[in-house]
């Protein structure tokens, strides 16, 4: 069997020097969003900004429970945001930063697993593509233009066809 090939495309910057203006004022938004993180446990602290298509910024950061699977991440934390207060908005850009217990951070982290997945659902949701800006307290940024690329063989709306949709109207009162 022949081996495929992927490839990731993604912009890189060693520092804020030279970040596109947007860019760089949704990763500040973040990197002030993680001094409200709630991290008592593990004091990794995480900040997400969204920028939407309206020019409005909503954060959000990681909420930590004593029950750890029970924590929410930032970047769920800043979606269910928009949805909650903009529910027909169309989301641009999300920028990720964290500060870890006793100390700065100087290269970017990724989103986890569900965080993708999540991240992905809006993007299908709105059919364009969520620009997302990665990056920590300083040092180098990482742009990625789309969701869709942090998960090559996503799972999608498209695997569930065949299965009985639910009559929400059955659920809703009155």
């Amino acid at each position: 069997m022949p081996v495929q090939h992927l490839q990731l495309q993604y912009e890189h910057f060693a520092e804020d020097a030279g970040l596109p203006a947007d860019a760089l004022m949704l990763l500040q938004k973040a990197r002030e969003a993680t001094g409200i993180a709630y991290a008592p446990y593990s004091n990794f602290r995480v900040g997400a900004a969204i920028l939407l298509e309206n020019g409005q910024v909503i954060t959000g950061a990681n909420q930590e429970n004593a029950s750890f699977p029970a924590g929410l991440c930032a970047e769920r934390v800043a979606l269910s945001a928009v949805t909650s207060q903009f529910p027909d908005a169309i989301i641009q850009a999300i920028a990720i930063s964290y500060q870890p217990a006793g100390g700065n951070s100087d290269h970017p982290i990724s989103p986890c697993g569900i965080c993708r997945q999540t991240l992905l659902e809006y993007e299908i949701r709105q059919q364009q593509p969520i620009r997302i800006i990665l990056g920590g307290m300083m040092g180098e940024i990482i742009i990625i233009p789309a969701a869709r690329l942090l998960l090559p063989f996503s799972f999608t709306p498209q695997d569930l066809k065949g299965f009985p949709q639910a009559d929400h109207r059955k659920h809703q009162n009155g």
